[in-house]
């Protein structure tokens, strides 16, 4: 008797991943092989790091830490939910606490696209809302691919060049 295969399907996903609290570039480092290990998630590309101003509900606050950011490209054969389930286990293993929304953190992973899927419920929207708004995400994603497109807004370069771009270098060895 002949023994079906599976069909094992990977779909591209962007996320966009940041610290603010403690060692920011360990954690990054860390948050992208923690990623990776997830099963049904290969990571292909993550950028360098950028580093930003503190983004808080009421606007730029330079007072708080400056965030380290990056994005990485992976593929996962996870369905959105259960992907963004593991995201948030590994958010959680680096000291992540949600007490208070766009507030200060360990770690944050964000979904940004998954293929080109939409997912508009109570606990996930994909394409990221304000992707397109954040430097901390277009920065660092047109290091990857300078022709990056974003799914609904298209260029991800016309994008950065419609927003106050306030992030910079960091200094640091790629994270992947």
């Amino acid at each position: 008797m002949m023994r079906q295969q599976r069909l094992h399907v990977e779909l591209p996903v962007m996320l966009a991943i940041g610290s603010n609290l403690g060692d920011r570039e360990t954690t990054l480092r860390d948050a992208v092989h923690a990623i990776n290990r997830i099963d049904g998630v290969t990571v292909d590309a993550a950028s360098s790091i950028v580093q930003t101003p503190a983004l808080k509900l009421s606007g730029v606050d330079h007072s708080a830490p400056a965030y380290l950011n990056a994005v990485v490209l992976a593929r996962s054969s996870l369905e959105p939910h259960a992907l963004l389930a593991e995201l948030q286990r590994v958010e959680a293993e680096h000291g992540r606490v949600r007490e208070e929304r766009w507030g200060d953190r360990t770690l944050d992973i964000d979904i940004i696209s998954f293929a080109h899927l939409q997912v508009d419920d109570e606990l996930l929207t994909i394409p990221h809302p304000r992707a397109a708004e954040r430097s901390f995400v277009l920065v660092p994603l047109l290091q990857l691919d300078p022709h990056a497109q974003l799914a609904g807004i298209g260029s991800a370069a016309d994008a950065l060049a419609g927003i106050e771009n306030d992030a910079t270098e960091f200094e640091a060895a790629p994270l992947w």
